[in-house]
């Protein structure tokens, strides 16, 4: 009786860890779908950025208009992604690391949606300023779009990478992306101060005071992915890391 239980038990563990290698082979297969999902997502949203900003720097309305077009692609890849996401949690009961990859990728594609968002935001103001003269060369502007691409491009290395000390240094750079910002905005609003009722001068540096927020956003969403993938790989919040490594 007892050799009986004794097969008995060894059959159903043999049936049962047959049963988590197919989940397993079958998660695989989700991963590689999800991630090329996430791949596809974020290339569009990085051209989009990068279009957006050369729409404003060269005056391009046609090109800007092009990024405001292909944002139903990225808010499509957004919604499949999801999809995606929610039937592997449904089908596979992911377990640890793989319920933090979902639920990072969940949150992620909400991040690249709201910077492709924003890259539409500035795509617009590229084509209210593309009818008129600039105030100043676009400098700072310049800068902070150099910031804010490499922002979003190496926070999603650190992604396909699992790379959480690049993702540090993304959270990080948010900082320095700030202080541009804030000191941009100053300038504008002190050059607005002293241009005694010039609508046309007064309609571009509001312009450019609002890109300079877009790129500021843009700069706090790329640091949340960051957060995001530090989390998945490690399984502690960025933020509580960092404060412990302050206080010591």
């Amino acid at each position: 009786m007892r050799l009986l239980k004794w097969f008995a038990n060894m059959m159903n563990k043999g049936s049962l860890s047959h049963k988590r290698k197919e989940v397993d082979l079958a998660y695989g297969d989700d991963r590689e779908r999800i991630l090329a999902l996430v791949r596809f997502m974020g290339d569009e949203v990085r051209q989009a950025l990068a279009k957006s900003l050369t729409a404003l720097k060269e005056g391009d309305a046609e090109l800007a208009q092009n990024v405001i077009d292909r944002d139903d692609v990225i808010d499509a890849t957004e919604t499949d992604l999801n999809r995606e996401c929610l039937a592997s949690i449904a089908m596979r009961s992911p377990v640890r690391d793989e319920l933090r990859f979902v639920f990072a990728v969940i949150k992620i594609a909400t991040d690249l949606e709201r910077i492709g968002d924003q890259a539409v935001n500035v795509a617009e103001r590229a084509i209210t300023l593309s009818n008129h003269p600039m105030l100043k060369p676009l400098v700072d502007i310049s800068r902070m779009t150099d910031i804010s691409i490499s922002m979003v491009s190496r926070s999603m290395q650190s992604f396909f990478e699992g790379d959480s000390e690049m993702a540090v240094h993304v959270f990080r750079d948010d900082k320095q992306l700030d202080r541009m910002a804030s000191g941009m905005s100053e300038e504008l609003i002190t050059m607005m101060a002293h241009m005694n009722g010039d609508r046309d001068s007064v309609l571009v540096a509001t312009e450019l005071l609002l890109i300079g927020r877009h790129l500021e956003r843009i700069g706090d969403h790329a640091s949340n992915i960051a957060e995001r993938v530090f989390f998945m790989v490690r399984g502690e919040r960025l933020k509580d890391v960092l404060l412990y490594k302050d206080k010591e």
